[in-house]
């Protein structure tokens, strides 16, 4: 029986349980739409940016361990939409873009918006798929879901040309393909035992990998804090994954983030293993790859990762395993913990109160504005257990890394690799997501004005974040990285920035505008916002400069320059 590729499509995306797709409209793939909308199968979301589309697909993807869904429109909706393109490949975090094409006819002639999508993206994508004939869509989809969570996730992108979504076709729906867990060889985990089993002060990073699998399987986490109890280990999550072990926990060796304080960085390269538990493993992870050192780790290195073409493509490890991280877990398990594993109380208790220290809720008043430290510190005394919390990229991240002490429970998303933009939209998908519960979304005043205009589609959407505004008026990252590396230059003409007034910005798309001055506002103010449900919210925080971040403050004197 025949019928159109778009109603295929739409089947196919069934299939694969898609029940939200995030999109800004373009002719170029209304047919899709169109069928979409007819259905009724699915809630399409429409954006005000592809950027913000994309970002909302990687942050789906995040939350159900599942790829994200987001179309766009050929050329400068493609352009707009790299962005999270880029942020999903680097991240490792399935997604699947669906993008329009000139018609079919029209290949090569460089007709309106018309690029080559194969070379455009082949550097921000695990695969492009090129449906030319009707006969291959559905087929297409199946292998993008597949290849988008396979191995090592990242995005694939689906092009559709124009005219292909009013061919008949009588190709038959081809179903999902099922997931392939890769596990560990009885060889490798009996080396992996005897390493840890040896070892004085192993340490043991958990990254991406393992949030997936918990995402999947919701007995991951009580494994792994099973696992740290009986072989006496310590646990250290990675950058911007501290949902994956509690930050209360007595084996938590300390968070492994970008730029590590001394006092802990100092400490954990005193370990005599290094295990890389579902950890890709970056230059950010690594501080700059120092720890381990690459290529040649300066300690026995172990790597688990589900994707054999990462093991090793970077560092030499003792041992490398290709499997899932949660299977390696569950096996360790199930050998049981060595006899004399208390020998590493002593090093665990010691990682774990260097941590518990830089985690005290202590900060330094300024004078240019309020050390966002306060602010931080505030949200934490109302963050419920099932939290959904953001960041944007910049500084004052890091201040939600120092002083919000994550539990398992929650859910922290953010772009991995530092793109600016992605703190609200990804908000907005968590609040659609999960209905109902706390979301935050913390974002710098460059951010803001980037992607923040997704607000908007929260209103439209019944989305009810929180956003909190760190104002400090200038790029407090570039400025900071100026000032270290150019201490006698001038650098805030550079990085200065002018503002809106956000909180009356919010309340002109009928959101709640909260504007915080001083301390003294603070609690007040937070509160305020916390008992809004209904609508977003938007907190605008005047902050300080001087701070530059949750570890470095200018010392030029009581002003910047």
């Amino acid at each position: 029986m025949s019928q159109t590729v778009a109603r295929l499509l739409a089947e196919s995306l069934e299939a694969h349980e898609v029940d939200q797709v995030y999109c800004v409209p373009g002719e170029s793939y209304i047919g899709l739409t169109s069928a979409l909308i007819e259905r009724n199968s699915m809630r399409l979301v429409v954006c005000r940016h592809e950027g913000g589309a994309g970002y909302m697909a990687v942050a789906d993807g995040r939350l159900r361990s599942r790829a994200g869904v987001a179309m766009v429109s050929r050329g400068p909706g493609l352009s707009n939409a790299m962005v999270s393109l880029h942020s999903a490949y680097h991240d490792a975090t399935p997604m699947v873009m669906l993008v329009g094409q000139v018609e079919r006819a029209d290949f090569g002639r460089l007709a309106l918006q018309e690029q080559n999508y194969s070379r455009l993206l082949s550097d921000v994508t695990k695969l492009v798929i090129e449906v030319n004939e009707p006969e291959q869509a559905s087929e297409a989809i199946a292998r993008a879901f597949h290849v988008a969570e396979s191995g090592t996730p990242g995005p694939v992108a689906v092009i559709l040309p124009e005219d292909i979504f009013d061919e008949e076709t009588e190709a038959a729906l081809n179903r999902p393909r099922p997931r392939v867990v890769p596990g560990p060889r009885a060889e490798d985990l009996d080396r992996l035992a005897d390493m840890l089993a040896k070892a004085e002060r192993p340490l043991v990073l958990v990254g991406g990998a393992m949030l997936a699998d918990a995402v999947a399987d919701n007995a991951a986490f009580a494994d792994l804090n099973r696992l740290a109890e009986e072989w006496v280990l310590p646990i250290s999550p990675t950058h911007r994954r501290p949902q994956l072990f509690d930050a209360t926990h007595p084996n938590y060796g300390g968070y492994m983030g970008i730029r590590v304080p001394p006092p802990q960085i100092s400490e954990m390269k005193k370990a005599d293993l290094l295990v890389a538990l579902g950890e890709r493993m970056t230059d950010t992870v690594s501080q700059s790859y120092s720890f381990p050192a690459a290529p040649q780790p300066q300690l026995p290195f172990v790597h688990v990762w589900p994707d054999a073409n990462e093991v090793g493509r970077v560092w030499r490890p003792d041992l490398g395993i290709p499997a899932s991280p949660y299977e390696v877990v569950k096996a360790l398990l199930g050998r049981g913990a060595p006899a004399d594993a208390s020998k590493r109380a002593g090093w665990v208790a010691g990682l774990n109160t260097i941590h518990r220290k830089l985690l005290a809720k202590e900060w330094e008043p300024t004078s240019d504005g309020i050390n966002f430290a306060a602010i931080v510190c505030e949200v934490d005394k109302h963050l419920a257990s099932d939290a959904t919390i953001t960041t944007d990229a910049g500084n004052f991240g890091s201040f939600v890394h120092r002083y919000i002490g994550f539990r398992q429970g929650q859910v922290f998303l953010s772009s991995v690799v530092g793109a600016m933009g992605s703190g609200m939209p990804m908000a907005v998908a968590a609040s659609l997501r999960r209905p109902g519960r706390q979301v935050v979304a913390f974002v710098g005043d460059g951010g803001a004005l980037m992607m923040g205009n997704e607000i908007a589609t929260a209103m439209q959407y019944g989305a009810a974040p929180i956003m909190v505004i760190s104002d400090n008026s200038m790029y407090g990252t570039i400025g900071m990285h100026s000032y270290v590396r150019y201490p006698e230059r001038k650098f805030m003409e550079g990085t200065r920035l002018t503002n809106p007034d956000f909180a009356a910005w919010a309340r002109s798309f009928g959101a709640e505008g909260i504007t915080i001055r001083a301390e003294s506002e603070i609690a007040d103010g937070i509160a305020r916002a916390f008992a809004v449900k209904t609508r977003p919210v938007v907190v605008h925080c005047l902050t300080s400069g001087i701070q530059m971040s949750a570890w470095r403050r200018y010392t030029g004197g009581a002003t910047l320059p």
